[in-house]
């Protein structure tokens, strides 16, 4: 799905963007504008859309409510809502907007044409803007290309998206921007050291496999790890059907990273990407591995298997070791590993954990520029002891129930050097509600906020 801006064209239809009460914008429209949106008691509410006719009936202008600060802060992209209700043709944002607002309203119009269409046509938006002065039109149609890719794998359903179709897909990507994968699949997994990606594939009738995409030669080294866990049924530790439903979007992380390697490899950022995806299925058969198992993990760190459904770190773990071994600059995983991170923060937030405080600052900025929320959790040492069973060093789902997110994190962060710098994002990757921009389903979370504060982060 290409999601673009209109071909610039002298006829394209005004739009004005009015704040909720605005009388000076109000005021300055010409007299039949003005008399028609008082007549229609427009109020420039967030979202609101009034068309003007000219005398022969045609759209001679638009207005679209910005709404108010209360209501732009609880819909960052609320004016997005405007353009599935404007009637087909192409239109200029005239507006009053800072350059903030104006790429986030930017972006927000070309995220709201995203549709999910692959099984069943979907109404999409007729309403076209061309692309407004004072945006790189250029970028920001690269992020929504990237958000759409993302959207689109999470909401594949794994008959259509396993390991074998994401493999795939990352191939594509990589041919698209130049980029080399190396796969290592089955039980070559166990030949080259990966033994925990093996050990949670195992069961399912599509190998596990671990798929190493490298793009660039200059700049600092930057490693991006993606949990692409394609289907979680949670192994022998079977989910009850209520929770499994949604399981299709436990590959969110890998979707996540993929989008955000689209938009760096696309806007050519200076840096050497790299790219881990442990794609497995964790199915249930005869040679699953279960509970009370002990994996010895790449790093040589043993852990026990207390719970075959948090398998999710146990892929990542394997993955974040051999990313470690390079010694990148940053380090970056994503994951949708626990509902404890969707239990604290809502489906609306990115936690995210930083070793370093100054990436964290830098993420927290380019969050707010990106319109891209994120929350900081603690990576808190006291617990550290909760993921220590004893009889291995490692346990890969403490009991308590206590603090499920950050023992989650702490026990990655074993697998990164600690003089490295690492970034893990244990988000939910997914839409519960429809909103502006954001459609029910798959979601790309914290991606955008790394690429706004990646410049910062890598002296970029």
């Amino acid at each position: 799905m290409t999601l673009t801006f209109a071909p610039e064209t002298p006829d394209a239809i005004p739009l004005i963007a009015i704040e909720k009460g605005d009388e000076t914008v109000l005021s300055a429209l010409p007299e039949p504008a003005r008399v028609w949106a008082r007549a229609n008691g427009f109020q420039g509410t967030l979202g609101e859309v009034l068309v003007v006719p000219d005398e022969d009936g045609v759209p001679a202008l638009a207005l679209v409510g910005n709404g108010d600060e209360a209501a732009r802060s609880r819909n960052r992209f609320g004016m997005a809502a405007a353009r599935a209700k404007l009637p087909k043709g192409t239109y200029r944002l005239q507006h009053a907007l800072d350059p903030t607002a104006l790429e986030e309203a930017a972006l927000g119009w070309l995220l709201e044409g995203y549709r999910f269409d692959r099984y069943a046509d979907q109404k999409r938006p007729e309403a076209m803007i061309v692309a407004p002065d004072g945006i790189d039109a250029k970028r920001l149609e690269v992020i929504a290309a990237g958000e759409s890719l993302t959207r689109d794998l999470i909401n594949t359903p794994t008959e259509d998206l396993g390991p074998d179709q994401l493999e795939q897909a990352i191939t594509t990507l990589a041919k698209d921007h130049g980029a080399k994968v190396t796969i290592t699949t089955g039980d070559a997994l166990l030949r080259d050291n990966l033994p925990m990606i093996h050990a949670v594939g195992r069961a399912a009738d599509r190998a596990p496999r671990l798929i190493d995409l490298r793009w660039g030669d200059t700049g600092p080294k930057l490693t991006l790890v993606g949990k692409g866990v394609c289907f979680d049924t949670g192994g022998l530790n079977l989910k009850p059907g209520a929770s499994m439903g949604l399981m299709k979007k436990d590959m969110g992380g890998a979707a996540t990273v993929l989008g955000l390697a689209h938009m760096i490899m696309a806007l050519g950022l200076k840096l050497q990407l790299r790219v881990l995806i442990p794609a497995v299925e964790n199915a249930v058969a005869g040679n699953a591995f279960r509970p009370g198992d002990i994996l010895t993990s790449r790093k040589g760190l043993t852990v026990e298997v207390n719970n075959t459904d948090a398998e999710g770190r146990l892929v990542l773990a394997d993955a974040l070791a051999l990313a470690d071994e390079e010694k990148p600059e940053l380090i970056v995983s994503m994951a949708t590993l626990t509902g404890a991170a969707r239990v604290a923060v809502g489906p609306d937030l990115s936690p995210f954990y930083a070793t370093q405080p100054a990436d964290a600052d830098a993420l927290r900025k380019g969050a707010t520029a990106a319109a891209d929320p994120v929350w900081e959790m603690p990576l808190w040492k006291p617990y550290e002891t909760m993921i220590e069973p004893g009889i291995a060093d490692l346990d890969n789902a403490p009991k308590g129930g206590f603090a499920g997110s950050i023992t989650a994190a702490l026990f990655l962060n074993r697998f990164v050097t600690d003089t490295l710098r690492y970034m893990h994002f244990d988000i939910y990757g997914w839409n519960p509600n429809a909103a502006p921009a954001r459609p029910k389903g798959g979601v790309g979370m914290g991606a955008r906020a790394l690429l706004a504060a990646l410049p910062d982060m890598l002296d970029l």
